[in-house]
């Protein structure tokens, strides 16, 4: 039975920061704790952040790193209730947002942050966290609308949480913050929104508003050529609105579920001493599972086609390959550090993920393993 839901405001256009101030004001957040990364307080714009909040934050929590961890979400937790903060601002990627979203669920509720993850049905557990504000600074991740988070576990697990009450209180989408983002960031989140959109409508939950607008960012991203032109010339701003919206639409859209992509991706992404970007990985997995699951959702190929400007009997993975090449991505595995060694765990994982459950046909783990190996 379908279960849909779109709940959070979203302030959407060129200059929303301005809104800051009195977003806060209208959540009750009088002592705000920042939540952000190295990067984005060395380009500057946490401090156009505090600027705009018109009121020194309570605390400022600036060392996320990227695929957030339990480790580092227990030491800001505990930096969130040392300051008396009562609400939270996200500033950044899927990394600061989903880190911004685990502070708020330890620091509002009692057992173990393990005891909350999806796969083990803890989302039935999760109240309300304090309000929370999210500003996104790529174009990928959508968390800023996503009733999801991933952490990575002191377990090993790269677990995912999700909760209505996880979805951020507001959302400040501001395309401005993305004007400095480099050609390759701009490429890797660009084709993680990207595969947010397509593995949403491929996965089998009926969900039709959500699937629509997963069309429409593909629609937007690709058949718009809107992420191609971020990449060649990030300061078009035309350029950074269709792709933070294409991002948002994403997001929107994986209410559905997701699919094998992100259950490779989020396996590999547990890897911390291999550094991997979750869009890149994304990026590099997608065609192959595209070419597995040909023939398994004959209609929705056809839209997805129509969708990205392509021929009727065009091979999907083929174009994305294409794109990848184009834009700049890796074209293999082993270029970005992974060897055939880390194969058998990131399968091992990958069918214990939430993400698996929503292929549109069964995967075992002989299908990701030859998935793996062909994108090695």
């Amino acid at each position: 039975m379908p279960v849909i839901n779109f709940l959070t405001p979203c302030i959407f256009d060129s200059g929303a920061l301005k809104q800051l101030e009195v977003t806060a004001k209208k959540l009750g957040i009088t002592r705000a704790f920042i939540v952000t990364d190295p990067g984005i307080k060395a380009a500057g714009i946490l401090d156009k952040v505090v600027a705009a909040l018109g009121t020194a934050p309570a605390g400022i929590f600036a060392e996320t790193v990227a695929n957030p961890t339990e480790t580092q979400a227990k030491i800001a937790t505990q930096a969130y209730k040392d300051s008396g903060a009562d609400g939270i601002i996200a500033v950044g990627g899927g990394s600061s947002m989903d880190h911004a979203k685990a502070i708020g669920l330890m620091a509002s509720h009692p057992e173990p942050l393990e005891n909350y993850a999806a796969i083990i049905g803890g989302a039935k557990k999760i109240g309300k966290i304090p309000p929370l504000i999210a500003i996104p600074t790529t174009a990928g991740t959508g968390s800023e609308v996503s009733i999801g988070m991933i952490t990575t576990m002191e377990n090993g697990r790269k677990e995912t949480f999700a909760s209505p009450n996880l979805i951020p209180s507001t959302a400040i989408c501001d395309p401005d913050l993305t004007l400095g983002l480099p050609a390759y960031m701009t490429a890797a989140t660009g084709m993680d929104a990207v595969t947010h959109c397509i593995e949403a409508v491929l996965t089998p939950t009926v969900n039709p508003p959500a699937e629509g607008i997963g069309y429409d960012g593909v629609v937007r991203a690709l058949g718009g050529g809107w992420l191609e032109k971020a990449v060649k010339d990030g300061g078009d701003p035309e350029a950074r609105w269709h792709m933070m919206m294409a991002s948002y639409e994403g997001a929107l859209a994986f209410v559905k579920g997701l699919g094998g992509v992100h259950a490779l991706s989020h396996a590999a992404g547990r890897l911390h001493e291999k550094k991997l970007h979750h869009g890149t990985l994304n990026a590099i997995f997608l065609p192959h599972i595209l070419r597995f699951h040909e023939g398994a959702a004959d209609e929705k190929y056809v839209r997805l086609r129509a969708a990205m400007g392509l021929k009727q009997k065009a091979d999907l993975g083929d174009a994305i390959q294409d794109l990848n090449d184009a834009i700049g991505i890796p074209k293999t595995l082993s270029d970005i550090g992974l060897t055939a060694a880390d194969g058998p765990g990131i399968v091992e994982y990958a069918l214990k993920d939430l993400a698996h459950f929503g292929n549109p046909r069964t995967m075992s783990a002989d299908d990701y393993a030859k998935v793996y190996e062909t994108a090695l």
